[in-house]
């Protein structure tokens, strides 16, 4: 239960409606609020709180007043919010760690250490921790570093005066406390530092309880481990809260993503029992991601950043790359299993939240051969069936190419004796070296005439010559008619196939 009567001078006051605030600040205040809420179960009687600590909690604001020493208060209330379970695990009170799974524990305590807390002047850590979790019937061995104590417990010293009152100017905020502020200029530190008010430095503390945190492994060197920080769009304080909350226990699995786009749509289309505020508020977040670079290997740093809208499109879209293609594979590295997500997921949603079509530069992505393994043919060809197209064109000219595939390997399995699949790879790995090869419009050109001429007769280039010339004649841009040739190659389902097309040919002989 809330006290509404006591607060009457609040000693901080946050507004969403602040407009001098940012995301990070709006996710602090929502921190703070989902904290105190858990505070009021743990300590319901102000009187028993230091200071008789009152505090106010509105869908839009929170109000906190108490009598005495602003640095008591304060100490305590970020000692109560801020602790360390008996795992070595930073445990937020706000979250109300007691009733999550470890692994999501755990997982907040990776994603907190990889992008707030990376430095061990703010993290104090005594060795390591390994938790072995069991996903899909595999043991997998969770690395982590045991927390001593870390800056957010003991930040009431940074907050106050010498006489123990909260400062009445504005005090230097480290790069810990806002991921990516930081020192213009190393010669002008003093003009040039990043400052904040003390009750907005003490929201900015209570950021890391409202967001989200992602792990990204790359899918080439699988040591190399990113953490993505996923900040909400905060507009109510209480449906925020709910929201989280009735998540209730993911999966260690879930925390897996390939992508800055994968992590922003993977949170946006989280399925809650709450709803939103009004049914048309669309949701959007700032999501961070943090990885090692050339010149700073000691820590991750911000490497790229965005803001991401979920539209109604966007999400089917997305939902349905989910759905036909697995989410993730275990693989062993140096005699330890890692969890690594979908690669072709990830680029589907990277293209959709910079507003391409799903389909845009896969080949540029995937004409690697060590990911071109990730993509399966079923489920590319799921996603064309299924999946809305801005011109019908584009979906036309897949489905040429489809033809023209058939019938190039009906051909080829009528006059071999090898494997099944041995002639089809080997013209698989020429049609993509040849594509490779297309650097202009005009060498585009040359190979779809040479590859759709190799088929013979293409009954729906016949049909749809005219729809398909901007296409096949550069009018449109050829990188996409490019890019829609090496998903029809990728997406053809062959393996359904091939005793229906040896029929056809076999019956197209005879007659």
């Amino acid at each position: 239960m809330s006290i509404v009567a006591s607060v009457v001078n609040p000693k901080i006051y946050l507004n969403l409606g602040d407009p001098s605030i940012t995301w990070i600040h709006r996710a602090g205040i929502a921190g703070l609020w989902m904290t105190l809420k858990q505070l009021e179960k743990l300590h319901p009687i102000p009187a028993e709180r230091p200071g008789n600590l009152t505090w106010l909690l509105t869908p839009r604001s929170i109000s906190l007043e108490w009598q005495g020493q602003d640095f008591v208060v304060l100490d305590w209330l970020l000692k109560q919010s801020f602790q360390i379970n008996k795992e070595g695990l930073i445990s937020l009170t706000g979250l109300n760690t007691h009733s999550i799974k470890i692994e999501t524990q755990i997982n907040i305590h990776l994603g907190i250490t990889g992008t707030f807390l990376q430095h061990n002047q703010v993290f104090k850590f005594d060795g390591g921790k390994s938790w072995s979790l069991i996903v899909d019937g595999i043991e997998i061995d969770v690395e982590y570093k045991k927390a001593v104590s870390y800056a957010h417990q003991d930040f009431a010293k940074q907050l106050c005066d010498k006489q123990g009152q909260l400062f009445g100017q504005s005090i230097g905020v480290a790069g810990w406390l806002y991921p990516g502020s930081v020192v213009r200029h190393v010669a002008f530190t003093k003009k040039t530092k990043f400052e904040e008010k003390p009750q907005l430095a003490f929201a900015l503390l209570y950021a890391p309880v409202a967001c989200r945190y992602f792990v990204l492994r790359s899918h080439i060197k699988l040591e190399h481990t990113q953490y993505a920080l996923v900040i909400p769009e905060v507009v109510d304080l209480e449906i925020y809260a709910q929201e989280y909350w009735s998540l209730g226990n993911l999966d260690y699995k879930d925390f897996h993503v390939s992508s800055l786009g994968d992590a922003a749509l993977r949170f946006l289309t989280y399925e809650t029992i709450i709803e939103l505020a009004t049914p048309d508020q669309v949701k959007r977040c700032q999501v961070i991601l943090f990885g090692t670079v050339v010149w700073s290997k000691q820590q991750k740093t911000r490497i790229e950043i965005g803001v991401v809208e979920a539209t109604e499109i966007i999400d089917f879209i997305y939902k349905l790359s989910r759905i036909y293609f697995p989410e993730y594979q275990i693989v062993k590295y140096k005699n330890k299993n890692l969890i690594i997500s979908n690669v072709f997921t990830g680029t589907i949603a990277d293209n959709l939240v910079k507003g391409f079509p799903w389909w845009a530069n896969l080949y540029t992505t995937f004409k690697n051969k060590n990911l071109f393994k990730f993509i399966t043919n079923d489920g590319v060809y799921k996603m064309i069936q299924n999946a809305e197209w801005n011109l019908e064109s584009q979906k036309l000219f897949i489905k040429a190419c489809h033809e023209a595939l058939k019938k190039i390997y009906a051909k080829i399995y009528g006059r071999t004796n090898e494997g099944q699949y041995a002639q089809i790879e080997r013209e698989n790995i020429r049609i993509l070296s040849q594509l490779g090869r297309c650097t202009n419009a005009e060498n585009f050109r040359k190979f779809i005439a040479e590859f759709w001429g190799r088929a013979g007769q293409i009954s729906i280039l016949e049909k749809h010559w005219e729809e398909l010339l901007p296409l096949t004649s550069g009018i449109m841009d050829w990188k996409v008619a490019r890019d829609l040739t090496f998903i029809a190659l990728a997406s053809y389902p062959k393996s359904n196939m091939v005793e229906k097309e040896i029929l056809e040919i076999s019956d197209s002989n005879s007659e």
